[in-house]
């Protein structure tokens, strides 16, 4: 079977994350996203222990079920250096034993989602490999509270502990990490972090599994490539989306190339603030190869359903007019992640035309995208010739983009779809 699975999120018990962010609610919102699993996030804190064990039914170890979403039980600590690793445990027991086990070098385990620990990310690697418990480094390429922030290699941050993936972040896709050959052995894992429930943040980035059912035995086996089980898709935000793509002014967002920041050592000459190394110029300055594992699992680029409404109708991604037209959709074909990827564009004009040409653009990779920076969301447009061609039309449009396109497959070329 596949299992589509976002497994890094984030409680309501997480600096700046939405209140609304409860058992309860994700598990409604996976529904409408079409995810079948979700990582708790901060399952070290004991009162989100508390609330999935209330609201969730043990379904096998380390798997949890509400409404048919299922959980596995999933952590993001920072270590002494303020990075931060993801952590999947195997069942409740070994998440209780890890805690007393961390109590003594943490301040805050009792009362945050993301503990900070005073321990390196060797050590963290360490006791969890003593637990059996999966580790990687979380959104490894941002420059804030990540591995690439850091340091300059796994070998630098982990030394010999081992690691069992690694996840890639909002600014970041396959292709690119693959551009450091260290990353070649590792599956790569690409999650939301989500800091709030709607769909728009849920799922918007999310790991296709090959298992025999949604538990952690199975994932892990799909993790470690063991036993035929797979990852077989990567989905995500093309990568030019993400907050930190693009080396720029962490205040007033204005775009620079490396050597400019360097020039103006990292102080933004417009307005005084402090410049922040995007990942495309990062992962470059790491990068050692130009070859690509076999093995390595297609990433699809991805666009969430609401924000491709809004850009459509010119409104707010939370507004009621949105709203209206994204339950439209999900009422008639289920899940958002079959609209995104799997329903036919004609299909989808039935409900809304200019956004089933959105998404066809999308899925084509012939939507506009304003790389983010600095801290910002990159954002993505329509082009006119699409929004004014009729929908039997488009496969004969002509697109000038303003900068080159992803290299990574479109989801018609690994999927079919029109």
């Amino acid at each position: 079977m596949q299992v589509d699975a976002d497994l890094h999120i984030h409680s309501r018990y997480s600096k700046a994350v939405s209140k609304a962010m409860t058992i309860p609610n994700l598990a409604e919102n996976a529904r409408f996203k079409g995810l079948d699993l979700v990582g708790t996030g901060d399952i070290l804190n004991p009162k989100w222990e508390e609330e999935l064990l209330r609201y969730a039914e043990k379904v096998d170890e380390g798997a949890y079920e509400r409404n048919g979403t299922r959980f596995l039980l999933t952590t993001e600590v920072e270590d002494s250096r303020r990075v931060h690793h993801v952590l999947i445990f195997p069942d409740i027991e070994t998440v209780r034993e890890m805690r007393e086990r961390l109590r003594p070098y943490s301040s805050d385990i009792e009362t945050e989602g993301r503990p900070h620990l005073s321990l390196s990310a060797g050590e963290i690697a360490d006791l969890a490999n003593e637990l059996d418990v999966l580790i990687g480094p979380a959104h490894a390429f941002t420059p804030w509270t990540s591995l690439y922030k850091e340091y300059d290699s796994l070998k630098e941050a982990y030394g010999n502990a081992k690691i069992h993936f690694l996840e890639l972040g909002l600014s970041a896709d396959s292709e690119m990490a693959d551009k450091i050959k260290a990353h070649h052995r590792l599956t790569y894992l690409s999650n939301s972090d989500a800091h709030s429930p709607m769909p728009h943040r849920l799922g918007r980035e999310f790991n296709r599994f090959e298992v025999k059912e949604a538990t952690f035995e199975e994932i892990r086996k799909a993790i470690l490539k063991r036993g035929g089980r797979r990852i077989v898709l990567n989905a995500g935000l093309d990568p030019r989306l993400g907050k930190y793509h693009l080396t720029a002014c962490s205040r007033c967002h204005t775009k620079y190339s490396l050597e400019e920041a360097k020039a103006f050592r990292w102080k933004c000459p417009k307005c005084g603030g402090r410049i922040k190394k995007g990942v495309r110029d990062r992962i470059l300055e790491l990068a050692d190869t130009d070859e690509r594992p076999k093995d390595r699992p297609p990433y699809i680029h991805l666009a969430p359903l609401a924000e491709i409404i809004a850009m459509v109708i010119g409104k707010g991604v939370e507004t009621k007019a949105v709203r209206i037209v994204w339950e439209r959709f999900l009422r008639e074909f289920g899940s958002e992640i079959r609209v995104l990827v799997d329903v036919p564009v004609e299909a989808l004009a039935g409900v809304h035309e200019d956004v089933a040409k959105a998404i066809w653009a999308y899925r084509n990779e012939k939507l506009i995208v304003i790389p983010g920076g600095g801290g910002k969301y990159g954002e993505i447009r329509l082009p006119e010739e699409i929004r004014k061609a009729e929908i039997e039309e488009l496969e004969s449009v002509e697109v000038e983009l303003p900068e080159e396109k992803p290299k990574q497959r479109s989801i018609t070329e690994f999927l079919g779809v029109r």
